[in-house]
Formats: C-alpha cells, sequence, structure tokens
C-alpha cells in the first residue's frame, strides 16, 4: 500500500512540476509520474515530511525542464 501511495504522490508532484513549469512540454503522463517519483525520492533522501514535497514539486520543475528541453533538441531538424 505504501507504494501506491508514494505513486499517486509522485503523480500529484509530477502534474505540479509541469503545471509551474513556463512554456510547453512534450511529454506524456507516464513520463510525468516518473519524474514526480524521481523527484520524491530525491526530495525523500533530503527531508521529509511536507518539507519534501515541497522540494519534490521543486526538483519536478527541474527535472522537467530538463527533459523539456532534451526531447526539444531531439524532436528537432538536425542544423547545418
Amino acid at each position: 500500500m505504501h507504494f501506491i501511495w508514494f505513486l499517486i504522490v509522485g503523480a500529484v508532484v509530477g502534474a505540479l512540476g509541469r503545471l509551474l513549469h513556463p512554456g510547453s512540454d512534450p511529454m506524456g503522463w507516464l513520463l510525468t509520474i516518473a519524474i514526480g517519483v524521481v523527484s520524491m525520492l530525491i526530495a525523500a533522501l533530503i527531508s521529509g515530511g511536507w518539507v519534501a514535497f515541497v522540494i519534490g514539486v521543486i526538483v519536478a520543475i527541474v527535472l522537467v525542464a530538463l527533459v523539456g528541453r532534451f526531447q526539444g533538441r531531439r524532436a528537432s531538424p538536425a542544423r547545418i
């Protein structure tokens, strides 16, 4: 049950990360959940409780920006 709760909180954190990141994000909901779970794992290593949730959202914003940047480069045509 703890794993399911962690996935739900990770999905919320990933969604908040996408919502608070300016611009369009070329990713699906599975990648959003994965970003949220990874950011919550990082936040859990740093702190606990509500502070970990806030840190998780901040980390999710950064990860959404990084993933969006690298996916955007891959989708763009090659420049000569």
